[in-house]
């Protein structure tokens, strides 16, 4: 009897067995084939590409502050400065004029916070610094311009007891390209504004000083280092901007990892030998003093805290190239060569007329997103109207968004394309496209986020191009390949904020969406108006006007003047 039941499990687990492979045999086989991956002999090996990238960690700017940080230290160790007498050191390293560091020791432990006081309501920066210490190191972000700043700072014994203290910096006068900027808040709603938290809007330039406004649009913060798209916080509150040598120099080969004070912890020197100008209509006399750069539109963090940047790779085509970047040794470790995923007539037959320097800019690539879900990764594509995912590791498609017709795709990428459901509007020279986090449960379901330039490159809308820009999201089902609209916001606004490059949007945790119409009067760029909605109702209107050449915002983002993961240690 034993050996009978002991021979009907060994056949039931057999028919489990087979089942299940059944069901991965059926699985695997309900998944559409990939297309083959692109090759032509003129396509550059990866091997090539990381030489020419030729990224490296250097020192440099971190030897160049040594000094400043030493002396910081030898003044708080010399335990000559107490809560009444500070050493207040306004721009310490030199590059941030509307930051200081306040220096001091208390002969009790204290945990202290400290406030500098807005001039009107909810425009206060206040932070407040871990554990109870003996020996203080302020840093002190979110001064006027010009002002002779009120900082409170408040010591809190284990006992209770709160004494306060006050201190007064007086900052200089904007720099001359801010200072001449007209900033103009025509609606600020502080009660439905998502800026708790000492948050601020963030304009990231083109090229130029980004700067940070509060909600009645005064500066509160700015850095003297031109930096060119590139800004990111990152998962340890300082940021990455894209840097270069001098503010006169023209190419910008240099990320650095900061913070809103300018001390520098990390350089990722880039090489310059696949250095392309963005100007695409500059004529050969000026081509050669426009602003050039290796890596262009966006870089972000991956989970192991590697770089993802958007890069040109060195051949004629250009802006087409990602590549993970070792936050340990600064060098290439990965290399996604578009090239060689996407179709071959994409880039073989684009028009490359609209560039004077015989480069080919077929993709221009100017969003990434890795979503840790499913370890993919989300790129925008400006020149082919074309949002997709993709597999990190592998590069295999996941979905394709465009106003291109199904059947327009070669065979094999069709399977891929994403069926838009009546009403989705397609998308023409988008930016800024990333999936936000979820909120109804469902696995099959992703939100995609992007600003809809509305300007028809090769496969957008042609009859609308031009009338309007906007935000939109999108719900996409994974599963089922079809995708939706679900939100809008800028259409009614018409043609006074069109933008046929450059912009942003981004969904504030509050469910509000922070918008950057980032080149308004489309022949010079020389306006751009960000947006804060809340449904379909402005609750924040800023005008940034009078911006001088390649000055107007790339993008706006809403964050934290002191990210939580933020801390100061000289030491």
């Amino acid at each position: 009897m034993k050996k009978h039941r002991r021979f009907g499990w060994l056949i039931g687990a057999a028919f489990v067995v087979l089942a299940l492979t059944g069901c991965a045999q059926s699985s695997k086989a309900d998944a559409p084939k990939q297309p083959k991956r692109v090759t032509d002999a003129t396509l550059l090996s990866t091997a090539k590409i990381k030489s020419n990238i030729g990224s490296d960690l250097v020192s440099t700017l971190k030897d160049q502050q040594a000094s400043t940080t030493q002396d910081l230290r030898d003044k708080l160790n010399s335990g000559d400065y107490s809560a009444d007498h500070m050493y207040v050191k306004l721009n310490p390293y030199g590059t941030s004029p509307l930051s200081a560091i306040a220096l001091f020791t208390t002969d009790d432990a204290v945990k202290v916070s400290y406030t500098v006081v807005g001039k009107t309501d909810k425009t206060s920066v206040t932070n407040t610094l871990a554990g109870y210490k003996t020996r203080h190191t302020l840093p002190i972000v979110g001064l006027y311009a010009d002002d002779n700043n009120t900082v409170k700072i408040h010591l809190t014994t284990k006992a209770g007891k709160v004494t306060t203290k006050t201190i007064y910096i007086q900052t200089k006068a904007l720099a001359k390209n801010l200072a001449n900027l007209k900033l103009t808040v025509t609606k600020n709603d502080k009660t439905k504004m998502k800026i708790g938290n000492n948050q601020m809007t963030f304009m990231i330039r083109s090229t130029q000083r980004p700067f940070a406004v509060d909600a009645d649009g005064a500066v509160r913060w700015y850095s003297d280092n031109y930096a060119q798209h590139i800004y990111k916080q990152l998962s340890n509150g300082h940021i990455i901007l894209m840097n270069k040598k001098d503010n006169a120099h023209m190419v910008y080969n240099d990320l650095i990892e900061t913070d809103y004070l300018g001390r520098v912890y990390k350089q990722y020197h880039i090489s310059n030998k696949t250095k392309s100008t963005e100007n695409v209509k500059a004529t050969a006399k000026s081509e050669n003093k426009q602003e050039t750069t290796v890596i262009h539109h966006d870089v972000i963090e991956l989970p192991n805290h590697n770089l993802l940047a958007t890069v040109s790779d060195g051949s004629k085509y250009v802006e087409d190239t990602i590549v993970e970047l070792s936050h340990k040794t600064g060098k290439v470790v990965k290399v996604l060569d578009m090239k060689r995923i996407l179709p071959k007539n994409m880039w073989k037959k684009y028009d490359s007329s609209t560039r004077t320097d015989g480069k080919v800019d077929w993709l221009h690539n100017n969003a990434l997103y890795y979503d840790k879900t499913d370890k993919s990764l989300v790129i925008s594509s400006r020149h082919q109207d074309l949002v997709m995912k993709m597999d990190y590791k592998t590069g295999n498609i996941k979905w394709l968004f465009s106003g291109k017709k199904t059947t327009d795709w070669p065979k094999a990428y069709q399977p891929f394309v994403l069926k838009a459901a009546k009403g989705t509007t397609i998308t023409g020279g988008q930016h800024a496209a990333y999936l936000l986090s979820d909120h109804d449960g469902n696995t099959n379901t992703k939100d995609l986020l992007l600003y809809d330039n509305n300007y028809a490159v090769t496969n957008g809308d042609k009859k609308t191009s031009g009338k309007y820009s906007q935000a939109v999201q999108y719900t996409i089902n994974e599963k089922h390949m079809t995708i939706r609209q679900n939100w809008t916001y800028g259409k009614h606004l018409g043609k006074d904020n069109f933008t046929d490059r450059i912009g942003n949007s981004q969904r504030l945790n509050n469910g509000n969406h922070l918008i950057d119409f980032g080149y308004l009067n489309a022949k010079n760029g020389t306006g751009s108006n960000v947006i804060e909605v809340a449904g379909d109702k402005q609750v924040f209107n800023l005008h940034v006007d009078n911006i001088p050449d390649k000055g107007y915002v790339y993008r706006a983002y809403r964050q934290p003047l002191f990210p939580s993961n933020y801390t100061f240690d000289l030491d």
